[in-house]
């Protein structure tokens, strides 16, 4: 099947999932910021709304696509399925940062959505999340932080590594989603978290 077929296919998959039997569904925080760029620079601009747009991504940014957008991944296939059509990072992450010594703000990690009150990290993959009114995402996997993020400040990729009890690597920088339902998503807007059912799937690099 080819790759662009083959995500379709996954896309419309998980839209299916969306009306039938799945885990528990509750609204938990909301939108802090969001951003776009129309370019690959890390950085992204705060705007007053972003447009989500079902099976390809964030409207005006430079991931969307059905097929793999950043540069790295189109290096080695470009023809894979994206699975990176939205970031999203929790801006309790930016206040641990700046306690640490680091001036963020939101979007300069590259994310599209920043959330508050949700602990993204904590969620399993295939987490849908209802963004505003219409905007739906299906949790894909982690963000694995890169070298560029020393661009912003030096010191802030190892600044979003960590080491759990057993030593296991653990990945701070957000979570990444594709679109399943379009819609428009504004800061203030709510959160709905419909968990998977179980057994749940941990995260992992995407």
């Amino acid at each position: 099947m080819e790759p662009w077929r083959l995500h379709s296919t996954l896309v419309s998959e998980a839209a299916n999932r969306t009306t039938g039997t799945r885990g528990t569904t509750a609204t938990a925080g909301s939108v802090a910021a969001v951003s776009r760029s129309a370019t690959h620079s890390l950085g992204k601009v705060s705007e007053g709304s972003i447009r989500l747009l079902a099976g390809l991504g964030i409207q005006g940014d430079a991931h969307a696509g059905e097929t793999v957008k950043h540069r790295s991944r189109v290096a080695r296939d470009p023809n894979q399925p994206n699975l990176r059509q939205v970031h999203l990072i929790h801006a309790e992450l930016h206040g641990e940062l700046r306690t640490a010594g680091f001036d963020v703000t939101a979007g300069q990690m590259g994310e599209n959505v920043t959330t508050r009150g949700l602990d993204p990290l904590a969620l399993p993959t295939g987490t849908q999340l209802r963004l505003g009114e219409t905007a739906v995402v299906e949790v894909t996997g982690l963000r694995n932080p890169c070298a560029q993020l020393d661009r912003v400040q030096t010191g802030l990729m190892a600044a979003v590594l960590d080491r759990d009890a057993d030593g296991a690597l653990i990945r701070k920088a957000g979570i990444m989603a594709i679109v399943l339902a379009s819609g428009d998503v504004r800061p203030g807007d709510p959160i709905e978290v419909d968990l998977p059912p179980a057994p749940h799937v941990a995260l992992h690099p995407v």
